[in-house]
């Protein structure tokens, strides 16, 4: 038998690298296998036994019907994450399809651990909301300049950085001395602060209404954001899955990228911090394209909404991971975009225990980017847009509505169990995204 077989209960071992030199010499001198593991047993004591998944997952509800509002996919990557011996409970949101590890749209609650890759590797995507004081109908009067100065202020695209970029609090150097590889990203932040991302990153001026009685105008125009911590945090996230590998390895044998730290451990410590950063990085990107509008446009800011997604929290004794999920605690507000073409909701979170507090990121893609480009033509997707009388630069068949859920049936899913009240419904009269060449 091959060393690399009969030394794999040892393989998670922190002293593997010597355990496999010393039954390498064993071997060498003519031991059998059975002697090798004896020898190896006496000298390193016998391996450790790993947990492993459990038979049925622990607790979870979904907010819509399987196969037809929620892919069976998204379903199964949930339950596979809750059969993990740190599962306690999970949700499954209207928008739900799947991802890497948890579908986008899970929730998964753990005990005492964090698993990057249940985050998400767009550590704190965000949304974000400012509203003006300016009438809608001004700025619909004006919506053709309003567009030019938004295309100004920031830049699309994988890997998008600024020449000259702006300056935010974010790029104090105290907040990067976590580690090494935060130290080494501060520079990455520099090039990207302010900038956007690609996929379903986007930049919109909208038109709102209120809906029932609240604090919020009864009609305003706004400028909403989505996206997040850029190159910064997909390196964390990269960086810190793997060092996930390699300390589950060494408790429990679980499949891939379902692994998590401890947070009790040094690593999970290290990643727990270096999340905080890259969630406050996403936050200063939204602030300066934010500002950067207000100030080309002369608009005066009068409130501001956000929220974040791709991210854990402490909730009590769990850790609460919502990958592609809004918080929806009790009075939490947050913004629920639809497609570029459909509306975007405000809302307020209900406080539900058995959603964990959570509410859907948006409207949810109805099949795969690779489907998408597959069965929808440029030309419908055109039609689409042009129907609704929306200004799009950037736009590509696998973002267009075609792709996406009908937001209302979202909504109308999460209205009915509780899970959040709306405050204000908006419509989007100028789009921009990163697109792909050849489709604006």
């Amino acid at each position: 038998m091959k060393l690399n077989v009969l030394l794999k209960p040892w393989r998670g071992d922190k002293r593997f690298t010597a355990i496999a030199k010393y039954a390498a010499a064993l071997k060498k001198s003519g031991s059998k296998d059975l002697q090798i593991v004896a020898q190896v047993e006496a000298e390193f004591g016998k391996p450790t036994e790993l947990a492993r998944i459990n038979e049925q997952p622990q607790p979870y509800k979904a907010y819509g019907q399987i196969g037809v509002d929620i892919e069976a996919a998204a379903l199964e990557q949930l339950l596979l994450a809750l059969r993990l011996p740190i599962a306690a409970q999970g949700a499954l949101m209207p928008d739900a399809h799947p991802g890497f590890a948890l579908p986008i749209g899970g929730v998964f609650a753990a005990h005492n651990a964090v698993s990057p890759m249940m985050v998400g590797v767009d550590i704190g995507c965000r949304m974000h909301l400012t509203i003006f004081a300016e009438a809608p109908m001004e700025i619909q009067r004006q919506h053709e300049q309003l567009f030019r100065d938004l295309a100004d202020v920031t830049v699309f695209g994988s890997g998008a950085t600024r020449k000259r970029g702006p300056d935010h609090p974010i790029l104090g150097i105290k907040h990067w001395n976590i580690t090494a590889q935060t130290r080494s990203l501060r520079e990455k932040a520099i090039a990207q602060l302010g900038t956007s991302g690609s996929g379903n990153h986007f930049a919109n001026i909208v038109v709102g209404e209120r809906i029932g009685e609240n604090d919020l105008p009864r009609q305003f125009v706004g400028l909403l954001t989505h996206s997040g911590s850029r190159g910064v945090g997909y390196a964390i996230a990269k960086h810190y899955s793997n060092i996930a590998v390699q300390e589950t390895a060494r408790q429990a044998n679980v499949p891939k990228m379902y692994e998590w730290l401890d947070l009790d451990s040094e690593a999970g410590q290290e990643y727990w911090a270096a999340m905080e950063l890259a969630g406050a990085f996403a936050q200063a990107n939204h602030e300066v394209i934010h500002r950067l509008f207000a100030q080309r446009t002369k608009l005066q800011p009068i409130a501001t909404i956000q929220n974040h997604h791709n991210f854990a929290w402490r909730e009590g004794d769990l850790i609460v991971h919502r990958k592609g999920a809004t918080p929806a605690g009790v009075g939490v507000r947050g913004v629920i975009p639809g497609s570029m073409a459909s509306a975007s909701y405000v809302v307020e979170g209900l406080g539900n225990p058995e959603a964990l507090h959570s509410a859907s990121h948006g409207a949810g893609r109805l099949f795969s980017r690779s489907k998408a480009r597959a069965t929808i033509s440029p030309s419908e997707a055109k039609k689409v847009i042009k129907a609704h009388g929306v200004h799009v630069e950037g736009w590509s068949v696998d973002e267009s509505p075609l792709a996406y859920k009908d937001i209302e049936r979202v909504m109308e899913l999460q209205l009915e169990a509780d899970l959040i009240k709306p405050l204000a419904r908006m419509k989007p009269i100028a789009v921009i995204m990163a697109g792909e060449a050849g489709q604006n």
